[in-house]
Parts: structure tokens; C-alpha cells; sequence
């Protein structure tokens, strides 16, 4: 493990490398990069340009793929109740929404063309995660790009988490996609939608080989998670957090923190990060980081997957289709339909 500090501006970014020295050179290898970072929040212009400084280290390290946390752009609104209690939303708290809206990106948009020039410039693949604004509704969204500056499409999470709820609408069927690159077969699923079997099992279905996990999920808990699910899909797991600090909210009053006996200090982790990478027969091959800021990176060996595969094909060699199956709607769903 070689350990180089970076420079993306602000605190020190600290650069994980597992070389994986041990790896078949003669098998196909994808380095890949998670991206632990905090967004700067209410401020969209200031995180893509963040983004680029990320994105560039990850080139200079050679990574052909990188992956953000959930909602980097736009960023993820810890500790805020947007002022609501059963049967009433504050002032406050819609004026909270107004400005998160406002930081939100369209899809398309100018922000996704910038991501897409971002991932053509550095040549990589891009999986980056946002706040999609359609009209009034908000999305977490994972946007996807190639090497050759495609924006290749989106997947929106189909259940947000408890309170998120309230300010994310819901995903559907029709964009749950998994890529066929030059890289492998890449696809994304969104924090806790991960502990939804169907979901993965729909993903597996499709083959999916690089499978991209960006979260807002610091628990322990989580890394078992990213293990199983590794070993289920016999693929690699990405998985890529925020490490943020209470300073990179703005100040009391205008965002306070809920769930607190107290205001947090400036300094203390409300998002202590996590981020790792974990190949298909449950070994890590990098992270989790609970340090700070940092650039996690891994030589993928492709041929583990085939390996794995020999062992348990979750939707292959080892299904019974004939006692139990799946059936996936990927139909758009639309709350108002015209027709002529």
C-alpha cells in the first residue's frame, strides 16, 4: 500500500494505491479509483471545480474509472429535518428546500456536459453522483460517463432511506442500467438500495462485473455490506463515501444540525467516510479510510471474476429458475400520460 498526499485544494487528500503486486499480469486489470471528498454545500460551481482537481489526481495515478459518493453535487443534507414534525413544515425549513433545490443539477444540463468534457478530458470512466432537479421534484441520481466524454445515462435510487423521503422523489425500472465498456460491465446502486436483493439480483442478471456502491453509510455494518454483496455477485465492489466535518456546512443558524444533544463543533465528523474496494472473493484491496479526505485505488484483475464465477454464478450455474425468478418492470412510470 503506497500512501502520497494530494492536493485538491483545502485539507490534504491522502491517495490509498494497492498495486496488487500478487495479481495474474498476463489477466486483463481496470484501475479504479473511490473518491472520498465533501462536498462544498450550496455551492455547485465550487464542487465540479473540486471534482476536476479529484479527477485529475485519480488520472495521474493512472485510474481508468473513477467513482464519487452519493450526491456529491449537490450534496448530502446530514443532520437537516428541513423543518418538518408530523403535520407541519417550518418557514425555515421551506426555504432550506428552496436552496437545495437551487444546487441540485438538471439531467441534461450544463453541469452534466461539464462532467462529461471532465471524464473526456482525464480519460476515464466517470460514475458520479448528484442531485437531479426535475422541475420541483429532487432525484439521487448516479450519472455515468466514458473515457471518450459520452454521458451514457443515469440511475435514480428507487427508495430513499427514512427522511430522505421527503425531499428525494423515487426512482423506477427504466433506470436501473448496467454499461458495457471496454472496462467491463459497470452499473451503480445507491446506499441502502444495496440491501435490496432484488435490486442486485436484477443487476447480476445483467452482468454486472465493476459494481459501483456510493453511500452516505459510515457504520461498520456497512463494509459487511460491500463483502457480501461481492461474494454474492461474484464482482468487484466500489463503494465510495463523503468524509465531511461539521465546517463544511454552513454556520448556525443558517444550517443547523438535528439529531444532536448539541451543535456540533466546526471540526467534528458528522460523515466519517469508509470508502473501500473489495474484489470478488471478499478480499479488500483498499480501505475503508476513516482518516479524511482520500483517493482510494486498486488494480482490478478481471480473471477473478471467472474464478469466482466457478465457485457460485448467483443467476447462473446456481440459480433454480423454476422454484424462484424475478420479474423486473422497466417501463417508465409517469404520474400523468397524454395521448392523442
Amino acid at each position: 500500500m503506497a500512501l502520497a498526499p494530494t492536493n485538491s485544494g483545502g485539507e490534504p487528500v491522502i491517495a490509498e494505491v494497492e498495486m496488487n503486486a500478487g495479481a495474474d499480469q498476463a489477466a486483463t486489470t481496470v484501475r479504479a479509483t473511490v473518491v472520498q471528498a465533501s462536498t462544498v454545500f450550496y455551492d455547485t460551481p465550487a464542487t465540479l471545480d473540486k471534482a476536476e482537481k479529484l479527477i485529475a489526481e485519480a488520472a495521474g495515478y493512472g485510474s481508468q474509472l473513477v467513482l464519487f459518493p452519493e450526491v456529491f453535487v449537490g450534496g448530502y443534507p446530514h443532520g437537516s429535518t428541513f423543518g418538518l414534525t408530523i403535520g407541519s413544515r417550518s418557514a425555515k425549513g421551506k426555504e432550506d428546500f428552496r436552496k437545495y433545490h437551487a444546487a441540485a443539477i438538471d439531467v441534461p444540463g450544463p453541469e452534466v456536459s461539464r462532467l462529461a468534457a471532465l471524464a473526456g478530458k482525464y480519460k476515464v470512466f466517470l460514475v458520479m453522483g448528484v442531485v437531479e432537479r426535475a422541475g420541483y421534484t429532487l432525484y439521487n441520481t448516479v450519472l455515468s460517463f466514458d473515457s471518450l466524454g459520452k454521458y451514457l445515462g443515469k440511475h435514480r435510487k428507487l427508495m430513499p432511506t427514512a427522511l430522505e423521503r421527503v425531499f428525494w422523489g423515487f426512482g423506477d425500472g427504466s433506470t436501473i442500467p448496467v454499461y458495457d465498456t471496454p472496462l467491463g460491465k459497470i452499473g451503480a446502486v445507491i446506499c441502502w438500495e444495496n440491501r435490496m436483493p432484488l435490486l442486485r439480483t436484477a443487476l447480476y442478471a445483467k452482468g454486472i462485473e465493476i459494481y459501483c456502491a456510493p453511500t452516505a453509510d459510515a457504520l461498520p455494518s456497512w463494509q459487511a455490506s460491500m463483502t457480501h454483496i461481492a461474494l454474492e455477485g461474484g464482482c468487484f465492489v466500489l463503494t465510495a463515501n463523503q468524509f465531511c466535518r461539521r465546517k463544511d456546512y454552513p454556520p448556525p443558524p443558517e444550517y443547523t444540525f438535528g439529531g444532536h444533544d448539541e451543535e456540533p463543533s466546526p471540526e467534528t465528523a458528522v460523515c466519517p467516510g469508509g470508502s473501500s474496494i473489495i474484489s470478488p472473493s471478499g478480499t479488500v484491496l483498499a480501505g475503508p479510510n476513516y482518516e479524511g479526505e482520500a483517493l482510494l485505488t486498486a488494480d482490478l484483475d478481471l480473471g477473478e471474476i471467472v474464478r469466482a464465477k466457478f465457485d457460485f454464478d448467483v443467476v447462473g450455474h446456481y440459480a433454480r429458475p423454476e422454484v424462484l425468478s424475478l420479474t423486473v418492470k422497466t417501463e417508465p412510470k409517469h404520474a400523468v400520460s397524454f395521448t392523442g
